[in-house]
């Protein structure tokens, strides 16, 4: 066989594949920064094996099962009334600006398969996906159908995994295990990512951990990501959809197209990695990138379900008193809706709460200089709402089994095209009836009775990723159809946050837990993952869930800047100290939020260290500037009562040789100052955070 190889370059790294000398499959050669391939492959192995077979052991970019009979494989396949199993030949490779596409036939069960890569641009972030082609006369079964494997070249002492874990208001908790031998697994059976885990994973070598690499699944179903330490110390990442009926069916002449997997390789450890998805997140967020994400206010934690024209409106007054721009009105505006057990899908203002009328209503607050925006549950339905009534085959439901409420609601089948142009129609009629310019979309339940009425078994259903088809779909509608719209990602906090849900929405929602400790944490851990420029995070009252400390009103601020701001407290209670501190902390975000939302992030400690922060480091026209979130998270050194020294953060990727200027206190650092022994904080009880503005001289 002709020695086959191929190198793939993004901004800072390169990923070789290689067609193997034992078998006929791809694999990986080389993965890490430029040049990180001119030598012998540290993923070469002895090529003896006992017991198992070549393919078994092979750092191999995708086996099917029959190539690859005993450790895992990526792709179960077959026929009816045949064995499983898939024994191809290598027919072809094109390359292309970026891009690799490498194809493997097999004639006998009638496949073809087509790993394909794609670097892209101005990041260090690779996609990868599988193109699976019926091109015989019978029907095909994939009962396993992964995007990708990922090889991560470690040494033999097994692999690092960090992953971010939880559970509904503890999502994204940073959470870090060595595997040496055996198989790690995470996933979601929710139709959705889920609050457990998120589909993002980074691998180190526990004895180099400044080389980090990372995946990240961009789907917005079922999914899974599993890690295999395998014979002679490999490391191999499988990460895919997993199809609700446990199979799929791929007739002659089609083709399915797995969800992409981004891969990411950092030399500068798992900081270095969480600026490499930063990057990436901007990219997808395009054009759109440029917007202003404004100050919102948002009423649900002040009224709940008890929404009207008047208590609304003055809560808008009160939010623009404090600089706000932005007004949401969340769940409960339209009828039905005293409570969570109905209303659901008849999204029409309800004349009770808004007795002059909406447009009126909407008119008032925006002649407070607000913008406007909404709640929606697109997919969600009430049982005895107008909409359940006229059409019940619209739910997901199994014929002669009890549906079962969750959160008082049942879930619409967004996989039908009738449904989805019905979901199509009613947001259509809001935003162009309205003054609407923000759509928050939440979705507070998963399928349970996942089944479609009057579907047999020859309609070969694929009910989790018709969904998700769907939900994208109606995605994509609102940001070509209204483009001024900002639209907020959200499902029961931060259930459904991945690369497919960020590339059509302009923010998310982490998670429902505000309270000040707890969401420190979460935002810790979400950052890994995910940009500022997406991250809602809201000041509210909220007292601790899992971390009750008290702290400051100024920590709830400094928390919430690291993100996008918002306000969900109930104003009508606040001090006019209070609501002077709020205005504050809201003119001096407006002056830095550019550098927060478009700068290099770098995370200083964490959560558990007595004091943390991040470091946002301006770039382009906005270079210059350094933004320090700090927090004091720990107990206090007793001073002036004892003797005690100021706690220090330390910067990184500072220029040394430059001067550094605290724009409030004046105070001058060099960076190599800044750098060595940090910035300094006297905590206290009343003072626990710190907003610190840097500019190089």
């Amino acid at each position: 066989m002709t020695d086959q190889r191929w190198t793939l370059r993004t901004d800072r790294t390169g990923y070789t594949v290689r067609l193997s000398p034992d078998g006929p499959w791809a694999e990986l050669e080389a993965w890490g920064p430029h040049g990180a391939e001119h030598g012998p492959s540290a993923l070469d192995w002895s090529h003896r094996t006992h017991y198992i077979t070549p393919a078994d052991a092979a750092p191999a970019e995708y086996l099917p099962h029959g190539l690859r009979p005993f450790t895992a494989a990526d792709l179960v396949a077959g026929r009816a009334g045949h064995e499983r199993g898939v024994w191809w030949t290598f027919t072809g490779a094109e390359e292309g600006d970026g891009t690799l596409r490498l194809t493997f036939t097999d004639d006998v069960i009638g496949l073809r398969t087509t790993l394909c890569y794609a670097v892209v641009p101005a990041t260090d972030v690779i996609h990868r996906w599988t193109e699976l082609t019926c091109t015989g006369d019978e029907e095909l079964r994939l009962e396993q159908l992964d995007s990708a494997a990922v090889n991560i070249p470690v040494t033999t002492a097994g692999a690092r995994l960090t992953c971010l874990t939880g559970q509904w208001s503890q999502e994204f908790t940073h959470t870090q295990l060595d595997l040496t031998r055996g198989t790690f697994t995470m996933g979601s059976r929710q139709g959705a990512p889920g609050h457990a885990y998120a589909p993002w994973l980074a691998v180190q070598d526990p004895l180099a951990e400044d080389c980090a690499y990372g995946v990240a699944l961009e789907w917005s179903g079922n999914w899974h990501i599993d890690v295999d330490a395998e014979p002679a110390g490999a490391v191999r990442v499988r990460a895919g959809r997993v199809p609700h009926e446990g199979v799929v069916h791929l007739a002659p002449g089609a083709t399915l197209v797995t969800p992409r997997l981004a891969c990411a390789f950092s030399a500068e450890g798992l900081d270095g990695l969480a600026r490499v998805w930063h990057r990436y997140e901007r990219r997808l967020t395009g054009d759109r990138l440029g917007r202003t994400r404004k100050v919102l206010y948002n009423s649900w934690e002040a009224t709940g379900f008890d929404v009207e024209a008047a208590g609304q409106l003055d809560l808008a007054k009160s939010a623009a008193g404090i600089g706000a721009e932005l007004f949401v009105v969340d769940d409960g505006w339209f009828p039905g809706r005293a409570d969570d057990t109905g209303g659901l899908g008849d999204w029409t203002p309800d004349p009770a709460a808004f007795p002059q009328g909406f447009d009126a209503f909407v008119a008032d607050v925006r002649a407070l200089g607000l913008d406007f925006g909404l709640w929606v549950e697109p997919e969600a339905v009430s049982p005895g709402s107008r909409l359940h009534t006229e059409h019940p085959d619209w739910v997901y439901r199994i014929e002669g089994r009890p549906a079962r409420l969750v959160r008082n609601q049942l879930l619409l089948d967004l996989g039908r095209e009738d449904v989805q142009d019905h979901v199509l129609t009613t947001l259509d009629h809001l935003l162009t009836t309205y003054d609407i310019s923000y759509l928050k979309w939440d979705a507070n339940r998963p399928p349970t009775e996942r089944g479609r009425p009057g579907a047999g078994p020859a309609d070969h259903l694929d009910l989790d990723a018709q969904h998700v088809q769907g939900y994208l779909r109606v995605l994509d509608h609102l940001r070509t159809a209204h483009p001024h719209v900002t639209v907020e990602g959200c499902a029961g906090g931060g259930g459904r946050i991945e690369g497919a849900t960020i590339a059509r929405t302009d923010v998310v929602w982490p998670s429902d837990n505000t309270a000040p400790l707890d969401r420190l944490a979460i935002q810790y851990g979400f950052l890994h993952a995910h940009a500022p420029h997406v991250m809602s995070s809201w000041v509210t009252d909220a007292p601790g869930v899992f971390d009750p400390r008290p702290r400051s009103l100024a920590f709830r601020f400094v928390t919430a800047m690291c993100g996008v701001l918002g306000i969900g407290a109930d104003l009508r209670t606040w001090t006019p100290d209070q609501l002077a501190e709020a205005t504050a902390w809201i003119a001096r975000y407006k002056e830095i939020r550019d550098v927060v939302h478009l700068g290099e992030a770098r995370l200083l400690g964490s959560p558990k260290d007595a004091t943390c922060g991040v470091q946002y480091d301006g770039i382009d026209d906005r270079g210059g500037r350094t933004v320090v979130a700090a927090f004091s998270t720990g107990p206090l050194d007793g001073a002036p009562l004892v003797p005690g020294r100021p706690a220090r953060l330390r910067l990184r990727g500072l220029d040394p040789a430059a001067a550094y200027e605290d724009r409030v206190t004046g105070t001058t650092y060099a960076g190599a100052h800044l750098m060595h022994y940090g910035l300094p904080f006297h905590w206290s009880a009343q003072h626990d955070a710190e907003l610190v503005e840097l500019r190089r001289r």
